[in-house]
């Protein structure tokens, strides 16, 4: 009886185990990865996905199916995005077998000045109101991108946009929870009335209509982008951000362009990892590589306390240099060259204290925000990596003319300070967090991806390549596994770091390892965020398959067919 109990009860205790594992992956991976063949869409929210998948089984292409799925976003999940917003792009194009970068940033004002904000005592740019409002760049992205490479007409391609406005959709847990948060916003003329019906934000669950953002849609569906940027559309936006004393004009949105960039990289231990040059922070990614490619990372372990050190400080080199020379190359000539060079990441490298965090860095010396990210492949080998926003949330709270979107507020990230090359100036565009990445590998796609949340972001696109190269998760896992976030570096707006800043670790690290960190000198705290969304999309060259990834952090999907 005895033996029979005790066969029992460990017959209990194997199901016990096996019901806490997984068959496959990390402890930590909340999924397998998506696999098809035929097209892969990744977005942070279900219905924008499959709008992006619906666009392609029409005959549509990858870029047709970004296109779509962010003018969902902006409807779905205005808490991070919007035709108000800008937008950043990188482009693997099949037939030329090449990467293309699009720059879709907004200037500043030409009838404001730095003057304007001395006179008025500013010591930063505010937040949120008229002031920090740049022109928005996004609708002119669209077009460049689709004029470049897309297949369907645009009507085509806005539809599921216009649907989901006019029908409405469920608005999902997550972003019901960002969109009561900006209830604030409600200050500001036309807010409330789109965004709060019944003087409430929506609720999880609840249908959501705005038919003023079907109506914009229909127009640019119908006239193209100059009906944003020269004509209605334009003339509402610069009539309402003057009422509420801004400083907008018809010349800044008639005057705007999108600009085709090329991308830089670096080689990561025999990848070629892809970023935008400035006005983003897309340097700061290669610059963290180059230094963190000096040390054996995959030796160390994934959450070892010598993996996080080395990364937290290289992630504060980098920001130092990013504080200085990050900025609108138009108005700089920026050492780009230098800054990503191997050479500068060895010597970088050496001021790192193996056993004793830093209070600070010195700048090298050269001679001289909430988003959404998506990504979508095709049959045909295209692939886009996408990345829109408002910046901080829902934007700047403007909200003009019963257009049916609110306007960025990006321009609260120049600098006040004369001399600093990030300084205010008229028809500029400002130091932009926003950052599409991509990985080749011996001159073909590998894998197009992303990571939103503000200066998170090249910390999440560090991670994110630690983990697939030096550690072999596969693309869930990569996004799945627990970050770091070190905040309080020196700011493009001119803050500078001298306590070292502060990390802040996803639950998942082992205490032992955040005791020694602490040993070394870092300050350690816990945080809701940000610690960024994630999607991913990889080419398996050998199988002829398309894997995708989504984040478990947001509403995301990925699918394909």
């Amino acid at each position: 009886m005895k033996k029979i109990a005790l066969s029992l009860l460990s017959f209990v205790l194997t199901i016990q185990l096996f019901a806490q594992d997984r068959i496959t992956g990390l402890n930590f991976a909340t999924r397998s990865e998506v696999i098809a063949q035929n097209g892969m869409a990744c977005t942070s929210q279900p219905l924008a996905t499959q709008a992006a998948l619906d666009i392609l089984k029409a005959g549509g292409n990858a870029i047709d199916a970004a296109i779509a799925a962010n003018a969902v976003l902006g409807l779905v999940e205005p808490t991070g995005n919007g035709m108000g917003g800008d937008l950043f792009a990188i482009v693997w194009d099949a037939k030329t077998k090449k990467l293309y970068g699009l720059n879709a940033s907004g200037r500043s004002p030409y009838d404001l000045t730095l003057d304007y904000f001395k006179e008025n005592g500013y010591e930063k740019i505010p937040s949120h109101g008229p002031l920090p409002v740049s022109v928005p760049g996004c609708v002119d992205g669209w077009f460049e991108l689709h004029n470049k490479f897309g297949s369907l007409p645009m009507k085509e391609v806005l539809y599921p946009a216009i649907s989901y406005a006019e029908n409405g959709f469920p608005v999902t847990e997550l972003i019901a929870y960002y969109w009561g948060r900006s209830a604030f916003l409600s200050q500001y003329p036309g807010f409330e009335e789109i965004f709060m019906p019944n003087g409430k934000s929506p609720k999880k669950g609840e249908v959501f209509k705005n038919p003023y953002l079907a109506n914009t849609f229909k127009l640019i569906a119908g006239q193209g982008r100059d009906v944003f940027y020269k004509g209605e559309i334009a003339e509402k936006i610069v009539k309402y951000v003057r009422e509420q004393g801004g400083f907008l004009s018809m010349k800044d949105f008639e005057d705007h362009r999108s600009e085709w960039v090329e991308p830089i990289s670096t080689n990561y231990r025999g990848y070629d990892v892809w970023e935008l040059p400035p006005n983003g922070q897309g340097t700061a990614v290669l610059q963290m590589l180059n230094i963190l490619e000096n040390y054996d990372i995959a030796s160390m372990g994934f959450g070892s306390p010598e993996y996080m050190h080395h990364f937290i400080e290289a992630k504060k080199l980098a920001y130092e240099d990013r504080a200085k020379y990050y900025s609108d190359m138009d108005f700089n000539d920026l050492p780009i060259d230098e800054l990503i060079s191997k050479e500068y990441g060895k010597e970088r490298a050496a001021l790192i204290n193996e056993n004793r965090a830093a209070r600070s860095y010195p700048a090298g010396e050269l001679e001289q925000g909430n988003t959404i990210y998506l990504t979508t492949a095709d049959k045909d080998g295209n692939m886009v990596s996408l990345i829109q926003s408002n910046y901080r949330g829902m934007g700047s709270g403007m909200t003009p003319g019963k257009l049916g979107f609110i306007l960025q507020d990006r321009g609260e990230l120049f600098a006040l300070e004369e001399g600093h090359m990030n300084v205010y100036e008229p028809h500029k565009r400002p130091f932009h967090t926003i950052i599409p990445a991509f990985i080749t590998k011996d001159g073909e796609p590998y894998i197009s991806f992303g990571l939103m949340g503000g200066a998170m972001q090249p910390q999440g696109h560090v991670q994110i390549v630690c983990n697939l190269i030096d550690f072999g998760m596969n693309l869930q896992e990569a996004g799945d596994a627990p970050r770091i976030s070190h905040d309080g570096s020196s700011q493009p707006t001119g803050e500078k770091m001298n306590d070292g800043g502060r990390v802040s670790l996803e639950s998942g690290f082992d205490y032992q390892t955040i005791r020694e960190l602490m040993s070394k000198g870092h300050r350690i705290g816990y945080a809701l965020g940000p610690y960024g969304g994630y999607q991913a999309i990889m080419w398996d060259k050998e199988n002829k398959v398309f894997f995708g990834a989504s984040e478990s952090r947001k509403d995301g999907q990925a699918a394909g067919f």
